[in-house]
């Protein structure tokens, strides 16, 4: 088998799907972008509100997945849950770099307002990576790979201006 079929390959690109990264990433970023009015430990409050919207949003996806279409063709059993529950996982992890940057942020000097901006950044930036990483292992060429980049970096750019017209 010539290695551009062993990268092109159903099982390959099925295992390179990032998805709930580049998902996780955009609703990092929505999170952060709409992170107005946090209370006396906002620092904190940020962290934990992206970390556990992360969490709801895997148990939302692994529940879609095991109960929309999978229910009606196949029975669940442990080793199904897991499988779409390890799918699913980019979704949390897509929320930490942008935790760990508000987590970090006093370390930099951020005051909140810089600490938000911060975060934004980050979940946009892991948005752009997510889509660049899915794209290459499932073997687009690097101009594919470019276009989702820039298609997910407009997206970010518009949550950003979101923020912007809220003055959030």
């Amino acid at each position: 088998m010539a290695s551009s079929e062993r990268v092109n390959s159903p099982a390959r690109r099925a295992h390179a799907d990032y998805t709930g990264g580049v998902y996780g990433s955009m609703l990092a970023a929505s999170v952060v972008a709409g992170a107005g009015l946090l209370g006396a430990f906002p620092r904190v409050e940020l962290v934990l509100l992206l970390l556990l919207t992360g969490v709801v949003f895997w148990i939302a996806h692994v529940h879609a997945e095991l109960f929309g279409e999978r229910l009606a063709q196949m029975a669940l059993d442990r080793r199904t849950v897991l499988h779409v529950c390890r799918n699913e996982w980019p979704i949390v992890k897509a929320a930490v770099p942008p935790a760990a940057a508000v987590a970090m942020s006093p370390l930099l000097g951020f005051d909140l307002p810089g600490t938000l901006w911060l975060a934004l950044a980050v979940a946009v930036a892991g948005q752009v990576g997510w889509s660049v990483a899915a794209a290459r292992r499932a073997g687009a060429s690097w101009r594919q790979s470019a276009t989702t980049a820039a298609v997910n970096l407009v997206l970010g750019l518009l949550i950003i201006a979101f923020k912007l017209a809220l003055k959030a």
